[in-house]
């Protein structure tokens, strides 16, 4: 999940939305360029690299971002040099275009960066080829204790722990209560709402609001997070681990029935609409504007938006199927740190990484910018230096804590490209191209053929 919002808005995957070139491409490279061969002399999870010494040395740490997070990760990696004297830190940082092309180019290159900002939807295709060391063979420089088990385990791949989660990124309902207010319309109960309830309220915004070109929710039909949350309220995951309900046809069906009737009713706008702004930058969006009441998101989003559109905004629970119901919200993670399993400086590499996630040094620079911190002593640490709208973040996922359910497993290897083929199904049928029924037999068809 990334927390990376410049460009990207509308929630599209399992974790924030972002865009760019296939996700098929990064894998797709990796075995087209050989990647997969050049780490056969390298078992699961293994150092390939000649020493694991934690003397001095440059450690590579790549990233994708937007400038903001480039300069907050760099002053952070200059706190980990100071405190460690001898290690060199060097960031290299890309776009979310580029970064998983160079990703794939370096692992088949047997040159890959030291340290690797991973994302859910490729750890599973990296962590299966061998390309990430198994985190235990360094838990003497990285201490994940303190992490909770369940979310630490989605870094787990066959088994293997290869990723250490960053952040936590709750999957949520952003709300902006000057428009609620100018609408004479008050906060609703997130604790009892449904989303007949939702859309009901959101079609009444766009009622009274519609002539200054204000819609209730900006949109609905399109996005890999919303169809797991919504599967996931039957008790179904769309990439079901043992002892899991897959989800059926008549569930994903009902999904975009209820896309379909939010733009009937006039709670979302059409079709052509939602399409633009699902493309439009951040700060140009409907809900950065003052223009939406509502908006899907992943909860750290929600300061990227309230700094575009110079409203305080709201966090609120997903709507349930019936009141009462539990919404059944997961903590999903925002983005993993992984480690090369060709690095010659696994120790080191482990200390930078515990550096990241565990030391006040680095934790009060970063504080949110990649989710709210795993573990929550750091939580604590960070809690008095953030923003107003960081701090609405934190407590959002500190008041839900008690309420998830366990986690989906991560984005199977062969199944990167799911954003992108959901993506374009969902807006083939919001456009009535297809129908419900047919787009759900195809999103199934497509998800159960990745793996």
């Amino acid at each position: 999940m990334d927390a990376d919002t410049t460009t990207a808005h509308l929630p599209t995957t399992s974790t924030p939305a972002r865009r760019g070139p296939s996700r098929r491409q990064a894998v797709a490279a990796l075995a087209a360029t050989g990647g997969v061969a050049a780490l056969a002399a390298c078992a699961p999870g293994s150092s390939g690299g000649s020493s694991a010494s934690g003397a001095g040395g440059t450690l590579r740490v790549s990233t994708w971002g937007n400038d903001s997070r480039l300069k907050l990760t760099q002053q952070a990696a200059a706190e980990f040099e100071k405190a460690n004297p001898g290690i060199k830190v060097t960031v290299e940082n890309s776009e979310w275009t580029n970064y998983w092309d160079k990703l794939a180019t370096s692992t088949a290159a047997n040159d890959s960066p030291d340290v690797i900002q991973m994302d859910e939807a490729y750890i599973a295709a990296y962590g299966s080829r061998g390309a990430l060391l198994d985190l235990g063979t360094v838990s003497s420089q990285l201490d994940l204790s303190e992490m909770d088990a369940k979310m630490l385990d989605t870094g787990e791949v066959d088994g293997t722990l290869v990723g250490a989660p960053i952040g936590v990124g709750n999957f949520s309902v952003g709300v902006n209560p000057a428009v609620l207010e100018q609408a004479g319309i008050a906060m609703p109960d997130d604790t009892t709402w449904t989303w007949e309830e939702f859309a009901d309220t959101a079609a009444q915004v766009s009622a009274k609001l519609g002539a200054q070109g204000i819609v209730g929710f900006d949109g609905f039909g399109t996005g890999t997070a919303e169809v797991g949350a919504w599967v996931r309220q039957f008790e179904q995951e769309i990439f079901p681990k043992d002892g899991q309900d897959a989800a059926d046809e008549a569930t994903v069906t009902s999904y975009f029935e209820y896309a379909n009737q939010l733009m009937t009713s006039g709670a979302t706008p059409p079709a052509s609409v939602q399409s633009e702004n699902s493309t439009a930058a951040l700060d140009a969006s409907l809900f950065a504007t003052n223009k939406a009441a509502f908006h899907l998101q992943f909860h750290t989003q929600i300061s990227a938006f309230a700094a575009a559109s110079g409203t305080e905004l709201k966090l609120l629970r997903l709507p349930a199927q019936k009141s009462g119901e539990s919404p059944r919200m997961v903590n999903k993670a925002s983005m993993y740190w992984s480690i090369s399993a060709r690095t010659k400086q696994s120790e080191n590499a482990a200390k930078f990484v515990d550096f990241m996630l565990t030391d006040p040094a680095a934790t009060k620079i970063l504080t949110t910018e990649r989710g709210i911190p795993a573990i929550p002593s750091v939580q604590a640490d960070i809690e008095p230096v953030l923003t107003p709208q960081s701090k609405i973040a934190l407590a959002f996922s500190q008041a839900i804590a008690s309420e998830v359910v366990d986690p989906p497993q991560v984005t199977p290897a062969g199944a990167s490209a799911w954003n992108t083929e959901f993506t374009t199904i969902g807006t083939e049928q919001l456009f009535g191209r297809t129908k419900p029924a047919d787009a759900a037999k195809s999103a199934l068809t497509t998800a159960q053929g990745m793996v």
